[in-house]
């Protein structure tokens, strides 16, 4: 069991890391038109997953999937809210935005706490209330101080929580999942795709040679984290992935200040700090739940 537990846990690191690191990846093709780049993130997601789906003899379930209206339809709206968060969080990391791209992921969890609380009824631990009460401190303070509002944290962070909700009574495999939620936008994704191709809007004349590889790869780095994300999580408690979440945000963070070298100021980083004081509470809960299930402690 302990052997599961670790392979859990270092395959959900994995997925953590590598979407926390991805930020580099977006941004080499930073010359690239971001809805462009989403078009082809969500093309070679589609196909990446259907190659993975005909290989582990999975396929047969997707026409099952086809004939419920209620899972496509279900599987559609997923796949506009996945599309949105996708295409925010690109503009986010080439437009200079890192920083707001690492806000919207530390305070999404606390969203999805919100909606559990308010449409599914589930109810907060007092760590979590705490947590709750200084995200939505440091935002205020954030908008208060700065004057501005953090639309694209707003967007990166409301899109996956509703994404999650929406999801949530979805009786589908993670794997069937991803391919339907892309196959319902890649018609879509395809017209813009042969739209900016043809009028000077593509990756023609901006990506050369090796480079152009870098479009296919997009579908890689999108489904291989998710897909190592799905086995990890399967394996492991729910408060470690509460812990390992958190990951991704940091990573982000600490891109966007050293690696593309955003400013920032002191407001911005007190807010932060407040978020981050809110977030302790609620790792800190968790860290005394997996050490309770390691002594035996109810």
């Amino acid at each position: 069991m302990k052997n599961e537990n670790m392979k859990g846990c270092l395959s959900t690191s994995f997925a953590y890391v590598c979407w926390g690191l991805l930020t580099v990846f977006w941004n080499l093709l930073g010359d690239v038109n971001s809805v462009y780049i989403l078009s082809q993130r969500l093309i070679w997601s589609m196909a990446f997953m259907a190659v993975y789906l005909l290989v582990i003899h999975k396929w047969g379930q997707v026409h099952e999937i086809l004939r419920d209206s209620k899972k496509l339809i279900t599987c559609a709206v997923a796949g506009v809210l996945v599309t949105i968060n996708w295409g925010v969080y690109i503009y986010a990391v080439n437009s200079g935005h890192v920083l707001d791209a690492s806000l919207g992921y530390f305070i999404e969890p606390i969203l999805v706490t919100c909606i559990g609380m308010l449409i599914f009824r589930e109810k907060l631990s007092k760590f979590e209330k705490i947590t709750f009460v200084c995200s939505v401190a440091g935002l205020a303070y954030m908008v208060v101080m700065t004057r501005t509002f953090p639309i694209l944290a707003i967007l990166i962070a409301g899109s996956f929580a509703v994404y999650g909700a929406v999801k949530k009574n979805l009786k589908i495999s993670p794997e069937h999942s991803l391919f339907m939620e892309t196959l319902c936008i890649t018609p879509l994704a395809l017209i813009f795709a042969i739209y900016a191709d043809t009028h000077g809007m593509g990756a023609s004349g901006v990506l050369q040679g090796a480079r152009l590889l870098l479009l296919p790869a997009c579908g890689v780095v999108t489904s291989i984290p998710l897909l190592m994300f799905n086995i990890g999580v399967k394996k492991i408690p729910y408060y470690v992935s509460g812990i390992l979440m958190y990951i991704n945000p940091t990573l982000q963070f600490f891109m966007g200040i050293f690696y593309f070298r955003e400013d920032m100021d002191r407001n911005r980083f007190i807010a932060f700090l407040i978020i981050w004081v809110g977030i302790g509470f609620t790792v800190y809960e968790k860290m005394m739940l997996m050490r309770s299930s390691r002594t035996g402690v109810a």
